[in-house]
């Protein structure tokens, strides 16, 4: 009888701890923001790429600075991408969603909050990978210096020894080019994988857009038999930033544009001036390329560059320019040549 009573107390008394460590779990859940196994694109963002070192982690632009995700992750026990390719190439898009709102709420997350001119930025993304860039995709840019109108997209690519960022500087390959030319452009960032995608379903692909400036040698790209890419790919040619916009905030084929070097206007146009718009492009690139989760499109330059200048009038960028290129709604990027 004695043992009996014994093993029912011990029984009970473990099933009662076992209670008690439900109760407990399930406040603890109640209380601690949840991850999400979903996957998708981030919408109603501003990212950047904050550059610490020789480390990129994730930051969110708001209205109290910028949000460092990594160290917020941290504090409230979520998964959140680490950097912008992270998220687009894992296409974590809702985990980082959540955790901004969870940020918003919570107290302990305040002082994560930078002011942004104390960051350091890094490229928008550093490892894609492809980066595409469409070229003479803007009428009066083929007009001004006498290109016929391209029939389809003309395409071209760069590298990632080409990604730089926001007031970063071109070291300018003074030894073999000398004609060195600014390039304002939008640029897009896909967010799923996409092959042989309709016009019509063409924009769904996009998770975001950013500033660039395909900056470029004419030297080497026209006058050594025509080689774009070796005119456009020296590193440091391709500067993206400083923010990643997500596409559900962007209009793309209505966005004024404009390039200023030293402080003057050299372009100013609207990408409603593309041949081909950004439907068109995507269809067409993904029917002869599959595009990848953080491949990078750019999408063209309008008028105003100096190769579309008379010949007695082409003054070409040399080490001192300061370019400064802005886009609506996408911010203005800022490098300087050395």
């Amino acid at each position: 009888m004695t043992q009996n009573r014994r093993n029912f107390l011990k029984n009970t008394g473990a099933l009662c701890a076992i209670a008690a460590t439900s109760r407990l779990s399930a406040v603890t859940s109640a209380t601690k923001p949840a991850a999400t196994d979903a996957r998708g694109m981030a919408h109603g963002l501003t990212l950047v790429n904050i550059r610490r070192g020789s480390e990129y982690r994730l930051g969110v632009k708001s209205d109290k600075g910028i949000l460092d995700v990594s160290e917020a992750a941290k504090i409230l026990h979520m998964h959140a991408p680490a950097t912008i390719d992270d998220l687009l190439q894992n296409e974590d898009g809702p985990s980082l969603n959540a955790l901004v709102d969870a940020s918003a709420k919570s107290k302990a997350t305040q002082k994560l909050y930078l002011k942004e001119e104390t960051i350091e930025y890094g490229p928008v993304v550093t490892h894609p990978e492809k980066i595409i860039c469409v070229g003479l995709n803007y009428r009066q840019h083929a007009i001004e210096i006498g290109a016929p109108i391209p029939k389809q997209p003309v395409l071209f690519n760069k590298f990632n020894t080409t990604l730089n960022h926001h007031n970063g500087t071109i070291k300018l390959p003074v030894d073999f080019a000398k004609k060195f030319d600014y390039e304002v452009e939008m640029v897009m960032l896909i967010g799923r994988e996409a092959k042989v995608v309709s016009e019509a379903d063409a924009l769904s692909y996009v998770a975001g857009y950013a500033t660039g400036n395909d900056f470029t040698a004419r030297d080497l790209q026209l006058d050594t038999g025509g080689q774009w890419m070796v005119g456009k790919t020296p590193d440091q040619f391709a500067p993206i930033g400083p923010y990643f916009v997500t596409a559900d905030q962007i209009d793309p084929d209505n966005l004024k544009l404009e390039c200023r070097v030293n402080g003057e206007t050299r372009q100013s146009s609207n990408t409603s001036d593309f041949i081909f718009n950004t439907r068109k492009m995507i269809s067409y690139i993904s029917r002869v390329i599959t595009l990848k989760p953080g491949d990078v499109i750019f999408t063209g330059t309008p008028q105003g560059v100096i190769q579309g200048k008379p010949k007695d009038q082409q003054v070409w960028l040399k080490p001192g320019d300061k370019i400064a290129c802005s886009l609506e709604k996408l911010g203005e990027l800022k490098f300087e040549l050395v």
